[in-house]
């Protein structure tokens, strides 16, 4: 892989710890509320949201695992704070898995067509890691806004 997988798992690390300190910013009374209600996503949407990304990206594109990710059903998740940080450590410690395996060679070609719709059509395997990263700080940007907004309606 071109992109230092150590570098890829910094990054991605970084990107979920912050989302942790988010959640606890928030707490259980605030992490599942819309700021501006239902056109806008709570901090455990997002969180859930992320998780599912990561793994649809990586593990069923990338190394082709089966997914029985249902996308919209993340838009809908509630979850406690102590429940984030499980899904956020399961999350953290599946994509260094899936990082590593992607750099030891072990990618599917079975979901080619789908690598093909990203960046310039760039169906590398760092371009999977590359995208993972860009929608994690992505939304990590909307959870931070999602808390500013909620702590200054309170």
């Amino acid at each position: 892989m071109i992109l230092e997988t150590r570098t890829a798992e910094t990054y991605l690390g970084l990107a979920v710890t912050q989302m942790h300190g988010v959640a606890d910013r928030l707490g259980d009374d605030r992490v599942n509320q819309a700021p501006f209600g239902a056109e806008t996503n709570s901090v455990a949407v997002l969180v859930t949201h992320c998780c599912g990304v990561s793994e649809f990206w990586l593990g069923h594109v990338g190394l082709g695992r089966p997914t029985s990710r249902v996308r919209d059903e993340e838009f809908t998740a509630t979850a406690t704070v102590p429940e984030l940080h499980d899904m956020l450590a399961g999350m953290r410690a599946q994509i260094v898995a899936d990082v590593r395996a992607l750099d030891a060679g072990e990618a599917s070609p079975a979901h080619a067509s789908l690598r093909q719709t990203l960046e310039d059509a760039d169906a590398s395997d760092a371009a999977l890691v590359l995208h993972v990263l860009e929608e994690l700080y992505q939304h990590l940007g909307h959870m931070q806004v999602t808390a500013d907004a909620l702590a200054a309606t309170t």
